[in-house]
């Protein structure tokens, strides 16, 4: 049976049977693959340390003959992130971005920005050199633009309009077509979120800046709850889902320091 190693982020665990379990992981040369864990449930040999949430691990795997699931041959830690997961808000800003990418990712598709984004944000993350929310920003916003549902927010998604051009303070930006309005494209009454042009600006900024560079950025109060408000809609307008960790992790965000 051919065998297939690479670094991987672990996503997800569930028990398989009475003694295996099947793990999730988005991985840096397959991207996200579910193998099964032979003796992971029971054993306190097999895997025993190892398989932890939102570790980066080295795995080896290898495929069956028949239609089953490839095999987790071995794993071993590289980056275990323990300060993660023995920190309630840190887990769950973790559970949230692992959920984003295993529900967003398809089975087998390479995306080496995604693992390193994730990679990064982890690890700033584990390490408590940025906020949670500056953090929780800065992920959603490079996920989705790697995703290719980028935000349009240097110009008009209707006329082409720079943003510099626009009359108002407070921009418009339209959940389903993905980008800002002007004023005299932006339709009249309900319907489309606002944000302050600064804050536009700031997101057009994240989205632009090299991943090393993402720590420089410094949200007001406004700004932060302007663009959790606008993620949150346009994340589960494209996604076309609920995520399942956003309920608690929004409960935590409302109780944390800006």
């Amino acid at each position: 049976m051919p065998h297939v190693s690479s670094p991987a982020i672990m996503l997800r665990a569930i028990d398989h049977g009475d003694y295996d379990k099947i793990v999730t992981f988005f991985t840096f040369k397959r991207g996200k693959v579910s193998l099964i864990a032979k003796g992971a449930k029971k054993s306190i040999k097999r895997f025993a340390g190892v398989l932890e949430l939102f570790s980066v691990l080295n795995l080896v795997w290898s495929f069956s003959r028949g239609r089953g699931l490839p095999v987790l041959q071995e794993a071993s830690v590289v980056h275990p992130f323990e300060q993660i997961r023995t920190n309630v808000t840190k887990t769950a800003y973790a559970s949230y971005w692992c959920e984003l990418v295993y529900l967003w990712m398809e089975q087998g598709q390479r995306q080496v920005p995604i693992y390193r984004l994730l990679e990064h944000t982890l690890d700033h993350l584990n390490s408590g050199s940025l906020s949670e929310h500056t953090l929780h920003i800065n992920f959603q916003l490079r996920f989705m633009g790697i995703s290719g549902f980028r935000p349009s927010v240097d110009h008009c998604n209707t006329c082409r309009r720079p943003l510099e051009g626009f009359g108002r303070s407070s921009v418009a930006f339209d959940v389903r077509r993905g980008g800002v309005l002007c004023e005299k494209c932006a339709p009249k009454g309900a319907g489309p979120l606002y944000l302050s042009k600064g804050t536009v600006k700031l997101i057009s900024w994240i989205l632009n800046a090299r991943l090393e560079k993402l720590d420089r950025a410094r949200f007001s109060r406004q700004a932060m709850e302007e663009t959790l408000r606008m993620l949150e809609a346009f994340i589960l307008y494209h996604l076309g889902k609920e995520i399942k960790s956003l309920k608690f992790l929004k409960q935590l965000e409302s109780t944390l320091p800006h």
